[in-house]
């Protein structure tokens, strides 16, 4: 079994493989320094079960995604940071082009983890996926009349929407979602007709 452990790989989330990943006659007294952008409960008994399986110490660092790509880039090749967690596909590519991630090869995560949620080299590893929902006043609003998101852009939506900032990851990787469905041009239409919603409807 091919278990290359390189440094610095990225992954959205860790306890999946972690327990069978390592050895632990091997893992005995080691330490493994995570950086987390996740922020749940349910993470802290992943790392638990997994320092009772392997031995193996979690040394948890968290701060926003932002703040520990940009803490690794500044710790430079001396940063003992072994993982960075974090959320949205994003983020993930964000921390490649920063080139703060080595690729790291094995078996168990390529046979669990589908290949449409792994980089191809093995820069990082998705392990969860996040449902992304439209919420609304069922009093105002009917099921049948809004249940896509290219739904949002249309017109008689004008000043009844509450959306994050585009400047958010999310919204930045629902837009490239977008493209891959839509096309660019057919998204950029969506865009322009979203943003429009935002502006307060004109007094009659």
């Amino acid at each position: 079994m091919n278990h290359n452990w390189t440094r610095r790989t990225v992954l959205a989330g860790l306890g999946a493989w972690g327990a069978s990943y390592f050895s632990p006659s091997v893992a005995q007294g080691q330490v493994i320094n995570l950086y987390s952008a996740r922020h749940y409960d349910t993470d802290n008994a992943i790392y638990t079960n997994f320092t009772k399986a392997t031995g193996i110490r979690v040394n948890l660092v968290e701060a926003k995604a932002e703040e520990l790509i940009a803490r690794i880039k500044a710790e430079g090749a001396n940063s003992p940071a072994d993982l960075i967690v974090t959320v949205d596909a994003g983020n993930l590519y964000r921390a490649q082009q920063e080139g703060i991630l080595r690729p790291t090869q094995s078996e168990i995560l390529t046979r669990v983890i589908p290949a449409n949620l792994r980089d191809p080299q093995g820069h990082w590893y998705g392990l969860t996926k996040r449902a992304r929902v439209i919420v609304y006043n069922r009093d105002k609003v009917r099921p049948q009349e809004l249940s896509t998101y290219e739904d949002l852009a249309n017109p008689k939506w004008k000043g009844r929407l509450i959306v994050r900032s585009s400047s958010s990851i999310y919204n930045q990787s629902l837009m490239g979602s977008i493209i891959v469905a839509n096309g660019r041009e057919k998204a950029e239409a969506w865009a322009r007709g979203l943003s429009c919603q935002f502006r307060p409807p004109s007094p009659r």
